[in-house]
């Protein structure tokens, strides 16, 4: 078959069978509205239509890699779910720009990663249009972004970093406001996590809101990019939102949680409990106004925003209820990401960046995937960083027995997976390069201060062109 599908399970299969039709579970919120952009994988990946079906083939679960390079040889692969929904309801994403400053290109290079929830629309949308919105930003701040600032003085200068970060920020709340906008005109079904990585001047911006994550690896060691948002770890956020807004709640969930759950049997009764202020435990006589359910059930993985949905940060969702009381979610939800700054100081081949969706990390911690890549890195001479993600997506997929299972036995992740493995060395010596350029512009009088730039020092940024 084709090479890409190469990577396919071989042996025994399971008896997930996909269906035809609209896709399961997650039909569009205005179903006499056609989509804003057709299902299809990744515009990187070229597949026709029958790949397209092919991919999502829940019993192979197919391991799918690009054919032609990206960007300074990245990596990049995905699968398909074992069967949750027809449809690999990830999608992903690559740009690169140029913004332009005295007859320079400064280039750049957009990473993103989607993944939809209760359908596939959030994630297109923000795949075909998150990168426009982003690139108009920058244009709008490029002037003030290029320019020579005093970072001491926040008050009268606009330092790179916050314009940038500040691009990124009004570029999600754009995006998510777009959907909002769009929902009466397109079918445009569920929500979608967004992680974004960001190469500009020397740099990685890396914006995250949902439970995407990544982390940079280099020689089996790494550290994390960006932090997961769920219920669990935004519970303080939600509970205080609650607590200020209570007409969000309607009469069925509470701000308040308690130790336990609790019963009609229970009223009377002294019970621990704490309120949205608080961080420890209290008691109280329980109430009947107290047989509430709390805004955020569960714990860990597990945890839900009124019982629904179990992540706090991204796009859409502006159609979701609480499951049984009709109650709107999107309150509770946010679309502003975390922006994460990292200067580009790579020494070789060996240092990567890591973005995967919760697929992958539900059963890969960073260790693990630190060592795959390495080992990948070692064992590989051409292609290493698409073998590296494909060896990443192959470890979380695991093995087809009477169930998908990782190699010791436990049970492998079972939901769409998509990683990208990008170098960055590649994206240091670009921006050297881009200095280089800029001193060669530069009038002779003023040409010491660029050439006394050093690479491993954030304060010679103000000597940038």
């Amino acid at each position: 078959m084709l090479n890409r599908f190469k990577s396919a399970v071989i042996g025994a299969v399971s008896s997930i069978e996909p269906t035809n039709g609209a896709i399961d579970g997650t039909q569009y919120n205005k179903a006499n509205l056609a989509p804003k952009f057709p299902y299809g994988r990744p515009h990187f990946l070229g597949l026709g239509d029958d790949e397209v079906q092919m991919s999502a083939d829940h019993k192979l679960r197919p391991i799918i890699h690009p054919n032609k390079p990206l960007p300074y040889e990245s990596g990049y692969a995905e699968c398909v779910n074992a069967g949750k929904s027809r449809w690999n309801e990830d999608q992903a994403v690559y740009r690169q720009g140029v913004l332009t400053k005295s007859n320079i290109a400064i280039p750049y290079t957009y990473y993103g990663i989607f993944d939809g929830h209760a359908g596939v629309g959030a994630a297109l949308c923000a795949a075909n249009q998150l990168h426009h919105i982003i690139h108009e930003k920058l244009v709008d701040a490029q002037d003030d972004i290029w320019v020579n600032f005093n970072t001491s003085n926040l008050l009268t200068t606009k330092p790179r970093d916050l314009l940038i970060i500040g691009a990124l920020e009004s570029s999600f709340r754009e995006m998510d406001q777009l959907l909002l906008e769009d929902r009466n005109k397109y079918q445009a079904a569920g929500g979608c996590t967004a992680i974004v990585a960001l190469f500009i001047l020397g740099k990685l911006y890396l914006a995250n809101a949902g439970d995407s994550r990544a982390i940079i690896c280099k020689n089996e060691k790494h550290f994390p990019m960006s932090m997961d948002f769920t219920p669990e770890n935004e519970r303080d956020r939600i509970r205080r939102l609650a607590q200020e807004q209570p007409a969000l709640l309607g009469k069925e969930f509470t701000a308040k949680e308690y130790l336990g759950s609790l019963r009609s049997g229970d009223l009377g009764k002294t019970v621990m409990f704490r309120d949205a202020y608080m961080k420890g435990w209290a008691y109280k006589t329980l109430q009947p106004e107290d047989l509430k359910m709390s805004v955020i059930t569960g714990h860990g993985k597990r945890s839900r925003v009124m019982g629904t949905i179990g992540v706090t940060r991204g796009f859409g969702d502006h159609d979701l209820t609480a499951v049984y009381q009709k109650l709107p979610i999107k309150p509770f939800l946010s679309s502003h990401p975390e922006v994460q700054v990292h200067k580009l100081n790579a020494t070789d081949e060996s240092e990567v960046l890591v973005m995967g969706t919760d697929g992958l990390w539900d059963v890969t911690d960073g260790s693990k995937a630190a060592e795959i890549v390495s080992k990948s890195l070692t064992a590989f001479e051409d292609k290493k960083y698409i073998s590296a993600a494909t060896c990443l997506v192959g470890y979380a997929r695991g093995t087809l027995g009477n169930s998908w299972q990782l190699k010791g036995g436990k049970p492998a992740s079972c939901d769409d997976i998509s990683v990208f493995v990008i170098p960055l060395l590649p994206y240091k010596q670009e921006y050297e390069d881009l200095l280089s350029k800029c001193n060669s512009h530069v009038p002779s009088n003023i040409s010491s201060e660029y050439s006394s730039v050093d690479m491993s020092d954030d304060s010679n940024d103000t000597t940038d062109c």
